[in-house]
């Protein structure tokens, strides 16, 4: 039996706090996994971003350098945090936040070669591209890993109960993409148990869109004697890693750390 050590979504971007990348690599550290698998999300790629429009307030300062800058200094903090500490296997899965770059070179197609996902700084991780427009799969134990699961027709999220997404993707899952933590199982007729866990936030900043709905669960999920698709799950939220490796509440860090108050998010101000 093994263990893995999922890191859900960061979206590291600019002018938000990204200390919580060092302490998931001390995290790691400590737990010793086997395997370390990334759902995808790393970067957020703001500046690129067609969910607003160019000349908006949103996009107002919005730069790609600065994007590929926050996210690569995510990265360099989470390697901190591991320290000399080395998993078996790194696995990271592209998700739609890191496929905005990939589009957004497909619109500019002069600009191939001099940016793209290559200036993010992941050598050392295995890479699970996008697929034909849909995140790619790996299966590892037994276990099948994707940002999302896409539906067959429409290439849409499958949704609803872990129950239901176990029957369509046909066995026990991990995915990220959604913000918060769900966790369930399904058993068949034949007795056999799959289990799905859907972990899509890992970052201490808010999301604008979301309003007061930005204090939902955020932190990392360690997967326990993993074998042949069983495993026991165990998620640490972001506010046990700051506790353990800040010595304080991710609240109180928020507090000390962000002077602006506009800037101490939602789990700052839930104090």
């Amino acid at each position: 039996m093994r263990r893995h050590f999922v890191l859900p979504d960061r979206q590291n971007k600019p002018d938000v706090p990204l200390e919580h990348n060092r302490w998931v690599g001390q995290a790691i550290a400590r737990y010793e996994p086997d395997v370390v698998i990334d759902l995808g999300d790393g970067p957020d790629f703001e500046s690129i971003s067609r969910h607003t429009e160019p000349g908006t307030l949103a996009k107002e300062g919005r730069r790609l350098k600065a994007d590929i800058d926050a996210y690569n200094e995510g990265e360099r903090l989470l390697r901190e945090g591991m320290g000399k500490f080395r998993p078996k296997r790194k696995i990271k899965l592209r998700g739609n936040h890191d496929q905005r770059l990939n589009n957004y070179v497909d619109r500019h197609p002069e600009l191939e070669g001099l940016i793209g996902l290559h200036l993010l700084d992941d050598a050392d991780w295995e890479i699970v591209p996008y697929q034909d427009g849909a995140p790619g799969i790996v299966v590892v134990d037994g276990v099948r890993y994707a940002h999302f699961f896409a539906q067959p027709n429409t290439g849409k999220p499958i949704g609803g109960t872990i129950a239901n997404r176990i029957a369509k993707i046909g066995g026990s899952f991990v995915q990220g993409h959604e913000q918060g933590l769900k966790r369930g199982d399904f058993q068949y007729a034949t007795g056999d148990i799959a289990y799905g866990v859907v972990a899509g936030s890992c970052y201490l900043h808010d999301e604008p869109y979301k309003g007061a709905a930005n204090k939902h669960w955020r932190g990392v999920v360690v997967l326990n004697e993993v074998k042949n698709g069983q495993f026991c799950e165990m998620p640490l939220s972001i506010d046990y890693l700051s506790r353990t490796f800040a010595g304080t509440t991710v609240a109180r860090w928020l507090q000390r750390n962000r002077r602006n108050a506009k800037q101490r998010f939602s789990l700052a101000r839930a104090v």
